[in-house]
């Protein structure tokens, strides 16, 4: 396999966009946005719902959605990467079941707007399929579907032939589906999202880097903004901020696609409902089947860079691509051989407790992300529930646990690189010898409480 191009297939799906220019000197607003990705774009889309006479200003340092938002794998997911355990055992079981129906409903809500603003984003509801190809695996699964059981969540444990409904995974003794998710274009959506919201009044300004982020003030090198209400939305890029450089460590996502397959391809892989899937390793992969019929295949496993240094050069790292690549072809052997047509990567964010969080300050200065590359839905949450904040509004939205929420910070170079370095090779290393000797894992227990 052969990628022919390094950038995401999502934006080279869509036709050409001309930027908007950067801002040109001192501007005021209501509210400023800073970060023109899901996040900002959905903040923006309900706080002009709720109040059309808002005058909202996005600030965006490259150009609409050239983060994760156009980087992901179009999973529009009730996943979120903290445990409901974890967050009763914090917050108590109410707010606990709380949390996960509000990622449920998000769902849904998703795929409402787009359908009622008419936005083509190819948003299929076909569910979620988790694959199982050895027993510590399907142990894990069989686990996660009984826990998310007593919060509400629906999922079904499927043995071999079941599974086949979903997908034809080589190698592959039983699995798990749960309706709670959506297949998705994700640039498509944001394409979307952003001419809604320019069509209710709203301003956007690309190519303007945020210096400095600041109650009632976004300092930049084009211009000062002040406003109200300044709301932070720059997920991994907020580490290179002054005020937050270890809120969170961005650690880099990539992934794969296909040229589009022909028939006998997909009648030996399945996937013909829209559904979305991955499998039961420690290191995660995740993948779909595109609505022009190619196979968009994710994973983590690149490095954590050092200083959380985020650079062009990292989307494309060989290496992590070929990975991917072997993993494809080792859980469809049809696809031996097929052309690999992209290839692209970017940065997700992770707080050290892997808690995502959304808030607003008496200063007017607001929040929201570490969404640890579960952000395709919990981003529309994260725009309703700022929105309200910013209205003032006490609705179920604002009493969730995520609201508020501060996690600990990352610890300072060279201690923070090593943890996160050291929890990656463990976890690729558990796949190894789990894939190898039938057996769970002696870090397998480790990684669960670094994630819970």
């Amino acid at each position: 396999m052969d990628a022919r191009v390094t950038t995401p297939l999502w934006a080279d799906l869509l036709p050409p966009r001309e930027a908007v220019p950067p801002l040109d000197g001192d501007a005021e607003a209501d509210v400023v946005i800073v970060g023109a990705g899901f996040t900002g774009l959905w903040t923006a889309y309900y706080l002009l719902e709720h109040d059309p006479s808002l005058d909202v200003l996005l600030v965006e340092a490259e150009t609409v959605g050239f983060g994760a938002s156009g980087r992901n794998g179009g999973w529009c997911s009730a996943l979120f990467p903290v445990s409901a355990e974890t967050i009763a055992r914090a917050h108590g079981r109410d707010a606990a079941l709380a949390m996960r129906a509000a990622m449920r409903d998000t769902v849904v809500e998703v795929g409402g707007v787009a359908a009622a603003e008419q936005i083509a984003c190819d948003f299929a509801f076909g569910g979620a399929v988790t694959v199982a190809r050895n027993r510590p695996q399907l142990e894990r699964i069989a686990s996660a579907v009984a826990a998310g059981a007593a919060w509400g969540d629906e999922a079904e444990l499927l043995g071999p032939h079941d599974l086949e409904e979903h997908v034809q995974a080589d190698g592959a003794i039983g699995g798990a589906f749960t309706p709670d998710c959506a297949r998705v274009q994700p640039a498509a959506l944001v394409r979307g999202l952003l001419d809604v919201v320019l069509a209710r009044g709203a301003r956007l300004v690309e190519g303007t880097r945020a210096l400095r982020i600041a109650p009632r003030a976004v300092v930049t090198a084009h211009g000062t903004v002040r406003a109200r209400y300044v709301l932070r939305a720059t997920e991994a890029w907020s580490a290179h901020l002054p005020s937050a450089r270890r809120e969170v460590a961005p650690v880099y996502s990539h992934m794969i696609a296909t040229e589009p397959l022909p028939a006998r391809a997909w009648a030996a892989i399945g996937l013909e409902r829209g559904q979305t899937f991955t499998d039961g390793r420690h290191l995660i992969v995740y993948g779909q089947r595109t609505a022009d019929g190619r196979l968009a295949f994710g994973g983590r496993g690149a490095p954590y860079h050092a200083g959380s240094a985020i650079r062009p050069g990292f989307d494309d790292p060989r290496g992590v691509a070929h990975h991917l690549e072997r993993a494809l072809v080792d859980l469809f052997p049809v696809l031996d051989g097929v052309v690999v047509t992209h290839r692209w990567g970017g940065p997700l964010a992770v707080p050290r407790d892997h808690m995502p969080s959304v808030g607003l300050g008496d200063d007017g200065l607001g929040w929201a992300g570490g969404y640890v590359g579960d952000g395709v839905a919990a981003a529309n949450l994260a725009g309703r529930t700022l929105a309200d904040l910013v209205h003032g509004s006490d609705s179920e939205l604002t009493r969730l646990p995520w609201v508020g929420h501060r996690s600990p910070a990352w610890e300072p170079e060279p201690v923070r690189w090593a943890g996160i370095t050291a929890a990656r090779r463990a976890a690729a290393w558990a796949d190894r010898a789990e894939a190898r000797t039938g057996h769970e894992s002696r870090a397998s227990a480790l990684l669960e409480r670094l994630t819970r």
